[in-house]
């Protein structure tokens, strides 16, 4: 039997008749959201076992209702159904209001794209397995349990994703039925649960993403530099394959998807919009797979990335913050609090990433500002450690622990603060020489807080 999540209903208040509300209903009603809010904030951490579907939404309110409709239809599985809505202007709200707490749901203030609403949702999400769905898709019947089989098949699975009608890549097949009155019965035939069904490949597009909660422990969130749509899950794929993770197609899981309704929506601006993600992407990765294919070759001499998740493509010798004012100095493998002002730089990086540091002893912030000078020092004989090389390949080099590791990018270097240090008088023979380390990433780009 399907588990509905309670949600709460938001009641329309009646006004007084001097047109108001009286200061005894205020003082109630704020008495009431205060010890809501107490018990949420108290229950926060709390996780059931099954599925948070995390659906964003921008002005299809027809579509989403189709959304919704066939997932409570067709979804036998534990789940919740958490809507993210880009500040939609044709009703989506209301509709939301009106189901009565069988969703939860946040509207924006502004259009904050498809990363911004899925990291919402993320930051909302209780479930134990996580599942990033279109708004303009129909789920069918057995479809994500037969998903769910997949994934759980295999702990090197990291995300699965079903076929369907309407997409780019493997995961588009042929269809029999030219009306989607006709789709169910195509469905049903195809969502037998078969193994032999399943293959592996190099890209999952985010129109239905499913993947553990681990995985997003060990990740983090989409990449809010991306503007609206289009490449942050190509961006995300990368990242899982960085940890060692396969990308799996469910051949016997199929659902309806219309295609990219919302971000079409855009109108004129949908070409630029994808022009400059293009730039973004090739900025951030110029070629990611060389990156992938280099940490699978050094698998056996370099430390498993997985058990770090991909805060062991961050470099040490840095100071980040998560949503507090906290921040903290990385080395070792931990992060140290900072105690007193802090007037380096600060790179932000999101709260789940921040736990995954063991928390090390306080540092007084002269000593850290100490520890951030005396990685200026560039004189040779000096420490290497957390020096910046540059090769003859025209990359940059980070020193870390005896071994090199390669700056990918340029944006990569500048993120981190890393492009304008002065450069550790080191030969190419000694560069060479040193064995190499896991690359240094750049971190994700994050607008907002839950």
């Amino acid at each position: 039997m399907r588990r509905k999540p309670r949600g709460i209903r938001r009641l329309k208040l009646a006004p007084t008749k001097e047109g108001g509300r009286s200061a005894n209903f205020q003082a109630g009603f704020q008495a009431g959201y205060n010890q809501g809010l107490e018990a949420g904030q108290s229950s926060y951490q709390s996780l059931f076992e099954g599925t948070s579907i995390i659906i964003p939404s921008y002005n299809q309110v027809d579509y989403l209702r189709g959304c919704i409709d066939s997932i409570m239809d067709n979804t036998e599985q534990p789940h919740e159904i958490i809507v993210i809505d880009n500040a939609s202007t044709d009703g989506t709200a209301e509709y939301l209001e009106q189901l009565d707490g069988q969703v939860r749901f946040r509207v924006l203030d502004q259009n904050y794209g498809f990363a911004g609403a899925v990291n919402m949702g993320l930051m909302m999400a209780k479930g134990t397995t996580l599942l990033i769905l279109n708004n303009d898709t129909l789920a069918t019947d057995n479809w994500l349990g037969n998903l769910l089989i997949c994934l759980h098949s295999d702990p090197a699975i990291g995300m699965v994703g079903p076929v369907t009608n309407y997409i780019s890549g493997d995961q588009q097949i042929q269809v029999s039925y030219d009306n989607v009155e006709d789709m169910p019965e195509f469905a049903r035939l195809n969502n037998i649960s078969d193994p032999k069904r399943w293959e592996r490949t190099d890209r999952l597009p985010g129109f239905c993403l499913l993947f553990r909660r681990e995985l997003w422990e060990k990740i983090g969130f989409l990449d809010e530099g991306f503007e609206y749509g289009n490449y942050e899950d190509d961006d995300y794929n990368i990242r899982t394959r960085l940890l060692g993770y396969s990308l799996v197609i469910a051949r016997d899981s199929f659902i309806h998807h219309f295609g990219s309704v919302s971000i079409k929506a855009l109108g004129d601006q949908l070409e630029q919009v994808t022009a400059r993600n293009m730039v973004y992407y090739m900025t951030k990765w110029n070629n990611p797979y060389a990156w992938i294919h280099q940490v699978r070759a050094n698998a056996a001499q370099l430390t498993s990335p997985e058990s770090k998740g991909e805060t062991a493509f961050y470099p040490e010798g840095v100071v980040v913050k998560g949503v507090g004012p906290q921040v903290y100095w990385i080395e070792n493998g931990i992060k140290r609090p900072i105690e007193g002002a802090w007037s380096g730089p600060v790179v932000r990086l999101p709260q789940v990433l921040i736990r995954s540091w063991a928390t090390g002893e306080v540092l007084a912030a002269g000593d850290a500002s100490w520890k951030w000078q005396a990685l200026h020092a560039v004189h040779h004989g000096a420490p290497k450690h957390g020096q910046i090389a540059r090769g003859i390949d025209g990359f940059l080099y980070y020193l870390e622990h005896g071994a090199k590791r390669k700056v990918i990018t340029e944006a990569a270097a500048a993120a981190w603060c890393l492009k304008d240090r002065a450069k550790y008088p080191i030969t190419v023979e000694e560069l060479q020489a040193l064995p190499e380390g896991l690359p240094v990433i750049p971190p994700v780009k994050l607008r907002q807080a839950l």
